[in-house]
């Protein structure tokens, strides 16, 4: 019998790679559904689940806000960082009350990271850029301030820029020690309930196989390193693929609430947002 095709959305990111791998890799019997990875960059994959376009995908936590009528949140595969988080970086020291009055690359109006700073600052000038071209554009002078997410978290300090806010930090300041939502694996619910019961399962199997045979799993990811070494390939899968990651438990959830709440509440998101939430297991 023919395989059941699944569309599976993912970042072509070291973190997601990693998580992805027994799914990529035909690690794990995933009979009779064969998934099919469909890899491009978050704010695209933001777009196209606002379309419902593929079955399950990683998104913004903040685009949820857009999707909820088409997808819910499966427990498994939620990014959520622990103190730490997107950050905003500059050429020149400045203060968090600075930036207020300049120009901020963003890697989308979608992203959590832009929901984030929104939250964080209210109000600002922004520039939309791709996540990839925000350190090349500010060390080019286009921009005077960049919202940096993915690897550039880790390589921004030896272009010679000066972290201004880390979101991650300030959120759980905010919120009592809560890790900030950030990404949300979601499936389409007009798949029908037996259908994704059979489905969300491997989501967490995938995300298991990797922890449990991590150098594989970190060799097959630095493929999607964009040339960051192995020491912090690893260092960014496990900033990314926590225990919140297995499952979200009722603190991720609690968090992913609240973000969206708050969203909301200053206007951002124009509807109050209602979680789904699908178990894997």
């Amino acid at each position: 019998m023919k395989p059941i095709e699944i569309t599976l959305g993912h970042s072509p990111d070291s973190d997601d790679a990693f998580m992805f791998y027994a799914l990529a890799e035909n690690k794990i019997d995933t009979a009779p559904y064969k998934f099919r990875h469909v890899m491009q960059d978050i704010e695209t994959l933001n777009y196209r689940a606002a379309l419902g376009e593929l079955d399950i995908t990683a998104i913004s936590v903040h685009a949820y806000a857009y999707v909820q009528h088409r997808y819910a949140i499966l427990t498994a595969g939620g990014s959520l960082g622990i103190g730490y988080g997107p950050m905003v970086v500059t050429r020149e020291p400045m203060t968090v009350e600075n930036l207020q009055s300049i120009s901020i690359a963003i890697p989308g109006k979608m992203t959590s990271a832009y929901l984030a700073l929104r939250l964080c600052l209210g109000e600002f000038t922004y520039d939309i850029v791709p996540f990839d071209q925000i350190i090349p554009a500010l060390l080019g002078g286009r921009v005077e301030a960049g919202l940096i997410i993915h690897e550039g978290q880790l390589t921004y300090s030896a272009s010679g820029l000066h972290k201004i806010i880390d979101l991650g930090e300030w959120w759980a300041q905010e919120t009592g020690g809560l890790p900030l939502p950030l990404g949300a694996n979601v499936i389409r619910k007009d798949l029908g309930p037996e259908r994704i019961a059979e489905i969300a399962p491997y989501m967490r199997r995938t995300i298991e196989y990797s922890l449990d045979h991590r150098e594989e799993a970190l060799q097959y990811a630095l493929k999607f390193a964009r040339d960051l070494p192995p020491d912090q390939t690893d260092q960014f899968v496990g900033m990314y693929v926590n225990p919140l990651t297995l499952h979200l438990g009722e603190e991720g959830k609690k968090s992913y609430q609240l973000f969206l709440d708050r969203g909301y509440a200053e206007g951002v998101i124009p509807r109050k947002v209602e979680l789904e939430f699908v178990e894997c297991g």
